[in-house]
């Protein structure tokens, strides 16, 4: 488990590919080039985590945090998202994704997590079940992708009490910069 980099970008668009031209698990109609996909990463990064699950060199699956919404009375709730080689599903990389992240964002003193999930799709509640996140609310026919109406549930993991008033989250790289050992171990990597 490391931090996505842009070299990450062509390999991470290859595994995001099928979601969006062959289901509705995104919304998303046209799946994002190497290019902007490493701009997301850029812009993602410079101020939530985005990892990715390597194995042998190959980038096998990546997960990230990013605004829940956009207004600054959000900044203590964020979305995640995990996204699997389509031929490395079921070997409990998005669980190892999850179990990097998760405490990770606890750490930057993130209060709410959300799970944005268009239904059905039993491995990703699952997945944020075993995680702790709670069934919020359904949209019906919310999105209209592959030929028919889609419902999105929401899933909701509290990480902490938000407290009368919540300290300021921590931007990742500043806390990545400030804290390089205790990342290194949440990421479950060697000491340096």
């Amino acid at each position: 488990m490391r931090i996505a980099e842009a070299r990450d970008a062509a390999a991470m668009a290859e595994i995001y590919r099928p979601y969006v031209e062959g289901t509705s698990v995104t919304f998303e109609e046209e799946a994002p080039s190497a290019e902007e996909m490493a701009s997301r990463i850029a812009r993602v990064g410079s101020a939530y985590p985005w990892l990715v699950h390597e194995e042998g060199g190959r980038v096998l699956g990546y997960a990230y945090a990013s605004k829940h919404r956009e207004r600054a009375a959000y900044r203590w709730s964020l979305e995640t998202s995990v996204y699997v080689r389509e031929d490395c599903r079921g070997r409990g990389i998005g669980s190892a994704l999850y179990a990097s992240l998760i405490p990770l964002l606890r750490e930057l003193g993130i209060v709410n997590l959300y799970g944005v999930i268009t239904l059905p799709n039993p491995g990703s509640l699952a997945l944020h079940a075993k995680f702790g996140f709670a069934p919020l609310c359904t949209f019906r026919d919310v999105g209209y992708k592959g030929g028919g109406w889609r419902d999105v549930g929401w899933m909701v993991l509290a990480l902490r009490d938000p407290g009368a008033s919540p300290a300021e989250p921590a931007p990742f790289p500043e806390f990545a910069r400030a804290h390089p050992e205790t990342l290194r171990a949440m990421l479950g990597q060697p000491e340096a």
